[in-house]
């Protein structure tokens, strides 16, 4: 029933497989690096521990714990302790921002935090706001005023104390919140039953056996590697900046380990397919690549696909964190086929559905639907929105419960999630995506959405990434796209002179009424660094031409 079973049961065939490795010290190009590893066993056992001094302390199911560690080792053995001692883990992105952080983690009425020290700090200065935070444990140096309740005091528990509480796989197991890019995060409830369709899903579709070895560059899917018998390669980075990671200190790391696969942003993948052609480096020992968070432009997956070993696979799964995974397709399918009509303005194909999922495109609307008797489906080919169905999809949110009618839709026992995301199926049965709902341009004579229009923009070779948005309120709505190219140098009135041009040949972009270069990079969300922030950009286009 307990997702963190699936642990001990690896431990159990495979005790001494490496399970966590950690870079240790300084860097240094073209040399091994020092790591300090943990084996399955160790990595069961410890979180065995930790699990039984939790629930000694009374955290156990009914119980929610905000943890707020950075990722690495003590951050993995905690998510799975506090699996093993039953509790909800509450998992909030660092990169949303202090103010949203603190909203989100208020919402959920922790009853305690497993935290480092600043953060119990802030938590302790704000003890208004968390009354109910009781079990508390200090992860790092113990100062005056910090909990007294230490990892390493949790650590020295018997493991023979710990007895596992969890009898149904429906039971609550965290709350993760969503990236906020259009609109406040939500919390989004997961169960044992979630984690566990999630596993079964990943390693079926991507072929993931035990005894591979991955480079964790994206926290929350580098988690359950252990559960599938992967070992977790630690990368150097910051992993709340992926745009900014430096290649040669994760190329060195996939030689050093012979790693084979590897998860991470567009912008992470990005910026390691142009080192890689630069200078001649290659990925070769990665036979698969997982991209995911936004569409993944075909370039990207090109320059990737000339890095890595030549029968390797490239996959961009798509989903969001109320419903992942959803879908997927592979690189060879992309750029033989769909590359070029996503090219031409028809949006991006994320591919084909995973086993158990159900979807359909829905007439688009704005306001709460309750009941499947009130959507009215799309035929093949036409624009509308994306619901989903089956065991990875959420059932609720449990902050910002006025946005459940908004995104949820009963069918009988069966829910269905409303992705927020615009697009058609294929007579393949495909989703296409066009961009999101709330990032439509609404004019009085047509709509207009993000991807199709994007596509053609970026198709200039000095354009990096774009972003249409409207200005004005709908439906008279004025769009306009604005450009990020590729060197701040280029000369901004030819770009934007040119870009024009090929959006003015497409019947699908010729609607646009303005072009022009922002003047620093587009703003995204931190998670990924591959979300537009397009309600930031629509005030700025709106202040400069309220100006002008």
């Amino acid at each position: 029933m307990n997702i963190a079973d699936r642990l001990t049961k690896q431990a159990a065939v495979r005790p001494d497989a490496l399970a966590i490795a950690s870079p240790v010290g300084s860097w240094k190009q073209g040399t091994n690096r020092s790591y300090s590893t943990l084996s399955l066993a160790d990595l069961d056992r410890r979180s065995t521990s930790i699990a039984a001094g939790l629930q000694a302390m009374g955290i156990g199911p009914g119980k929610r714990i905000g943890l707020l560690v950075r990722f690495g080792e003590d951050f993995i053995t905690l998510v799975f302790a506090l699996l093993k001692a039953g509790a909800t883990m509450v998992l909030v992105d660092p990169g949303m921002g202090k103010k949203n952080l603190i909203r989100c983690l208020e919402a959920t009425n922790p009853d305690g935090f497993i935290a480092i020290p600043m953060a119990h700090a802030i938590v302790r200065i704000l003890q208004s706001r968390f009354p109910n935070a009781k079990h508390n444990v200090l992860v790092g140096r113990w100062f005056p005023g910090l909990p007294s309740v230490t990892l390493s005091r949790l650590e020295s528990t018997s493991p023979s104390n710990y007895r596992n509480p969890i009898e149904d796989v429906h039971a609550d197991s965290a709350v993760i919140f969503t990236t906020g890019s259009t609109g406040p995060p939500k919390g989004v409830l997961y169960t044992h039953q979630t984690f566990h369709s999630q596993v079964d899903l990943v390693a079926e579709r991507f072929g993931i056996v035990p005894g591979g070895r991955d480079l964790s560059c994206f926290p929350l899917f580098g988690l359950f590697n252990a559960v599938m018998g992967t070992a977790t390669i630690l990368p150097d980075m910051d992993p709340t900046r992926p745009a900014d990671v430096d290649p040669p200190r994760l190329l060195d790391a996939i030689e050093q380990w012979n790693i084979n696969q590897s998860f991470g942003s567009p912008a992470l993948w990005t910026r390691m397919g142009n080192y890689c052609q630069v200078t001649g480096r290659t990925m070769k020992p990665l036979q698969l690549v997982l991209s995911a968070g936004a569409p993944v432009p075909p370039r990207v997956l090109q320059s990737v696909r000339n890095g890595i070993d030549p029968q390797g696979r490239v996959f961009t799964p798509y989903g969001a964190t109320e419903a992942l995974p959803i879908a997927s397709i592979e690189s060879r399918e992309v750029l033989e086929e769909t590359a070029a009509k996503t090219a031409a303005g028809m949006g991006t194909c994320v591919g084909s559905r995973f086993p158990s999922i159900e979807w359909k495109v829905i007439r688009i609307r704005d306001d709460a639907m309750h009941r499947i008797e009130e959507t009215e489906e799309q035929r093949r080919g036409e624009i509308g929105e994306l619901m989903v169905s089956g065991p990875v999809v959420s059932q609720r949110y449990v902050t910002r419960l006025d946005q459940n009618p908004l995104h949820k839709i009963f069918d009988g026992e069966r829910v269905w999630h409303r992705m927020g995301d615009v697009g058609y199926l294929d007579d393949q049965d495909r989703f296409w995506f066009c961009g999101r709902k709330a990032h439509r341009v609404v004019m009085r004579d047509q709509v207009l959405f993000t991807e199709p229009i994007e596509a053609i923009a970026n198709g200039h070779s000095e354009i990096y990434r774009s972003a249409l948005v409207g200005v004005g309120q709908p439906p008279t709505q004025v769009p306009w796209v604005i450009l990020e190219p590729w060197n701040r140098t280029s000369q901004p009135d030819r770009l934007v002179n040119e870009v024009t041009e090929r959006l003015r040949a497409s019947e699908v972009s010729r609607s646009v009424e303005k072009v022009v270069v922002y003047p620093t990079k587009l703003p995204t969300d931190i998670r990924h660094n591959s979300k537009i922030f397009r309600e930031q950009l629509a005030s700025w286009a709106q202040r400069t031409s309220e100006k002008k």
